[in-house]
This record gives C-alpha cells, structure tokens and sequence, in this order.
C-alpha cells in the first residue's frame, strides 16, 4: 500500500519514524514548502494533483484545520480513502457535510481516529442506545497553550497553580483550540455532538504531560477514562497517543491492502 500525508509536522515525522520497515511500497506527502530535510525514499510535493496522482491506498491528514478544508473534499471525491487527524476541523458544520457528499461521491471512506484517547466504541454503543452525557477535561501545561486563546485567560508565563482557560461546549472548545482540543470533536462525533459535550480546557504548571479525562454516562451505565500521554517530540500540544493511533491505523490498512 501507497501512504500519502497532507503536512510534514511533528505528527508525520513521528509516524515515519515509527514505521516499521517494509510496511507501505512508498510515501507521498503533500506540503505548502518543501522541508529542508525530506527522508530518504519519499516523495515530496506542493501539488495536491501530484499526491493523488501518486494513488495512495490512503491518505492522512496532519497538517491542521485549514488542510482539511482546503484538500479534504478533492482526496475523498478522487476515491482516496481520508484519515483525518485535525478532527476539530469537523465542528465547521458545512465542512464536514462537504466530506461527507465528497466521501458518496468518490466511493471513499472519511476515517476519524482515536487520536489522544480511547473508549470511542463504548460512547458509540451507548449513544446508540440512548440519551448519554459527556465531561471531558483536558489539562496540559502552560507551553501547549501557548498562541491560543489561553493568552488572553490567564498569563501563562506566571501560573503557579492549575488555571481554567475554558469551559463551554465541544463546538466552541475545538473552533477556539484548533491545535488543542480535537479529542473533544472526537467525543462529540462518536457521541452525542457537538453541543452535548461539555469541555474544561486547563493550564497546569504541574502538569507533566498531556492528561485526557472524560466520563460517559447513561441511566444505566458510567465510565470514566484518564489518559495521561508525553507529548510528542516536536510539538508540547499533541500527545503521543496520536501519533500512535495513526501509526495502528496504517498498519491495519497496510496489512489488509493487496499485494502487488
């Protein structure tokens, strides 16, 4: 299987450098500016034609909201299956209705992954079965929350204790956090939506990684997960679990994908 990506940022890199050797027949990836230091044996370009042209048995999306809206659509009509990291991108209602009639067009498949957190498939199963309420708390430290709306909140250069730059709706918390809060557009599509998740977004200086924790709860049943997740290498607001997820998704792909 061909690999394609939109964006050679900390997430790509770190997926290419987890892969094992042999896993895909080659790596397109799709950038605004070629970097100085492209990895033997992929393909780099700033031409979205030549990334499908490249015919990847499926792309991932890494560079951000504005890829999404800007490549999302044209990948997915041209019968690529999407695997779209930047899931905040999604509260964009037209957005995601978009990639939704491009996915029915191009018999392709929008394919959201776990990213930083796990329990998706219980929220989907108990969303399924009936009404569900979701609190989601994301805590990481004063750095990840750096030129983002937090500036304006609290000053991140003198907390001495943990301080809330958020509270509100999923909708808003991943529009606002565009680089901080995709785990809650997670929640939100496997779950109750958008304006059914309620988000606490928090600055702590004690705070030695990423920590994700959410409880899902229904008349019959309650579950409460906590992720708490290094950040990955180049990048303090993304956590190595998604990274990971990726990494798992692409290999699944690869191992199902025809030899050639």
């Amino acid at each position: 299987m061909r690999l394609g990506l939109i964006g050679y940022g900390s997430i790509a890199r770190d997926l290419l450098a987890l892969l094992p050797p042999g896993r895909v027949s080659g790596v397109t990836v799709l950038v605004r500016r070629p970097p100085d230091d492209p990895p033997p044996g992929v393909t780099v370009t700033t031409d979205p034609a030549a990334l499908i042209a490249a015919r990847p048995g499926l792309v991932v999306e890494c560079a951000g909201h504005g890829a999404v809206a800007a490549y999302g659509a044209e990948v997915l009509r041209a019968g690529i299956d999407l695997m779209v990291v930047s899931v905040g991108a999604l509260a964009d209602a037209p957005l995601l209705d978009a990639l939704q009639a491009a996915e029915q067009a191009g018999g392709a498949r929008l394919i959201l992954p776990s990213g930083a957190i796990g329990g998706l498939d219980l929220l989907r199963a108990l969303s399924a079965a009936g009404t569900v309420t979701v609190h989601y708390e994301g805590r990481k430290p004063p750095a990840a929350w750096k030129g983002s709306p937090a500036e304006q909140a609290v000053d991140l250069d003198a907390l001495s204790a943990p301080a809330t730059v958020f509270e509100g709706l999923a909708r808003e918390a991943a529009q606002r956090f565009p680089k901080n809060a995709n785990v809650v557009a997670a929640l939100a599509l496997a779950g109750p939506g958008f304006e059914a998740v309620q988000v606490r977004l928090v600055a702590d200086p004690e705070a030695a990684g990423n920590t994700h924790r959410y409880t899902v709860a229904t008349p019959q049943v309650r579950a409460q997960f906590e992720i708490v997740a290094a950040a990955t290498s180049g990048n303090a607001r993304t956590s190595q679990t998604t990274v990971l997820s990726v990494l798992a998704e692409v290999m699944d792909r690869a191992a199902r994908a025809p030899r050639r």
